[in-house]
């Protein structure tokens, strides 16, 4: 198989953006625009990849890792200068080399495979990914003879009123014979209005010197988007979701209104699983099978096994097992975990604990640093009473407590298995098994003093 190199171009500033943040790693659906192009590359099969860095270089670099390799250019002089910093690590190399930008986000593996392929088909020195622009104003334009040979590529501002009309789009994209590309290279120069050097200068030199120059019409515009502003960046997104659901519920995910339901490039979920609309699944979340997300639920990095009900509510990095379930209006924050066949009611909060199987937590309670055993009933206005105003303490609960309304279990405590403790108390001691603990003033009644009062 012949090798293939691929560079992505991630040096420019990206002005338009009116950003701190490096073009390139503004996210869409939840992943950095360059770590989708590079993700889809991968997937392609290549064998090396060079991402070209300038501005954000060090940010980049944290953000792709060692999953590719890096060129610097350290002034901003065009696209073909961008590529000539690659010269060290790919100009000896055989095979053929891909050129992408790293802010067209939504190509895909499978447009790469097909731009290869074609490119190998024809034994060309360059292939040029096209597209049929539905609106055209802008890009440049694919010149072809009466036969269909690619004459030349026409940028917006130099075509005349017969070159403006056609819709056949270079979508920024190219397939090049990797020894030849860098060859021609050292024959641009920047003899232009802009002072730069252009990669598409290139394929006039292939012209001239006879070689083979094609281009490869692709299906879909809409993946050859790039994305230059905020405007952009939001019709990506937009693009993105849309492929991302179409995909889960060609996989058996019900959504009852795909066009508010909010799922990031990496999320995982499992069959039968339905999803309500105004739902948002974001980072790393996995879902598993038949569980069923209401609408107004929001979940962040978070493991959710089979079975499991969510109704509008929040987790963040959190855990919940088989058949568990969750609100309305409840909040898992990082390190909740909630076990199987456990109940959490509305308006409770657990953050940095873990709920045995079986227990309930009906309502109004907060649970912070904290292991409950199981079958455990914690009752309404419940608090984990865990910071001292330093340090965090933590409470522990065994197998069939019972945990009565407005308690308060001031940690560090441990609450022994099958004890039980009074509503209202504040309980600064631990229990021993079957220990019924009551920590409250006992009640007096001041008879017809309410007689007295103003009202």
């Amino acid at each position: 198989m012949v090798k293939r190199n691929a560079v992505i171009l991630a040096a420019g500033k990206g002005t338009r953006m009116r950003s701190k943040l490096h073009k390139v790693l503004h996210q869409v659906c939840g992943k950095t625009m360059v770590n989708h192009v590079l993700t889809q590359l991968e997937k392609a099969h290549i064998d090396t990849i060079v991402t070209v860095v300038g501005f954000g270089a060090d940010t980049v670099k944290e953000e792709l890792g060692h999953r590719t390799r890096y060129a610097l250019q350290r002034q901003q002089l065009g696209t073909g200068h961008a590529v000539m910093q690659a010269r060290d690590l790919l100009a000896n190399e055989d095979g053929e080399t891909i050129i992408v930008s790293g802010d067209t986000p939504l190509f895909t593996a499978d447009t790469f495979e097909k731009l290869f392929k074609y490119h190998e088909s024809r034994h060309a020195a360059v292939t040029i990914l096209t597209s049929v622009a539905p609106d055209p104003t802008g890009y440049g334009r694919i010149v072809r003879d009466n036969v269909g040979i690619v004459e030349r590529v026409v940028e917006q501002k130099d075509a005349d009123v017969q070159e403006r009309a056609i819709k056949e789009i270079n979508t920024g994209v190219y397939c090049f014979d990797n020894k030849k590309l860098f060859e021609a290279l050292t024959k641009i120069t920047n003899d232009n209005a802009q002072g730069e050097y252009y990669l598409t200068d290139v394929i006039g030199i292939f012209k001239q010197e006879g070689e083979i120059v094609t281009a490869y019409k692709m299906d879909n515009f809409e993946e050859s988007m790039g994305v230059n502003d905020r405007i952009a960046l939001a019709k990506a997104n937009k693009v993105m979701r849309a492929r991302i659901n179409k995909h889960w519920m060609q996989e058996g995910v019900s959504m009852i209104d795909p066009a508010t339901t909010y799922i990031d490039a990496d999320v995982q979920i499992g069959n039968d699983t339905v999803l309500e609309g105004n739902v948002v699944i974001k980072g790393h979340t996995v879902i598993g099978k038949d569980c069923y997300i209401s609408a107004g639920s929001r979940i962040v990095d978070s493991t959710i096994h089979d079975g499991v009900k969510i109704t509008y509510s929040t987790l963040e990095s959190a855990e919940m097992h088989n058949g568990s379930d969750i609100g309305p209006n409840s909040h898992l924050r990082p390190e909740a975990e909630i076990g199987e066949n456990v109940h959490i009611g509305n308006f409770c909060e657990v953050k940095k604990a873990y709920i045995g199987a079986g227990t309930k937590v009906g309502h109004l309670t907060y649970i912070g640093n904290a292991t409950l055993g199981k079958n455990i009933n914690v009752g309404c206005g419940v608090v984990f009473v865990n910071y001292d105003g330093t340090n965090k303490h933590h409470t522990n609960v065994g197998d069939h407590a019972f945990i009565g309304s407005n308690s308060n279990l001031v940690a560090p405590v441990n609450i022994a298995k099958d004890s039980f403790i009074a509503a209202g108390s504040t309980i600064t001691d631990s229990t021993e098994q079957y220990d019924m603990a009551i920590a409250r003033s006992r009640q007096t009644n001041k008879k017809d003093y309410a007689k007295k009062l103003p009202w």
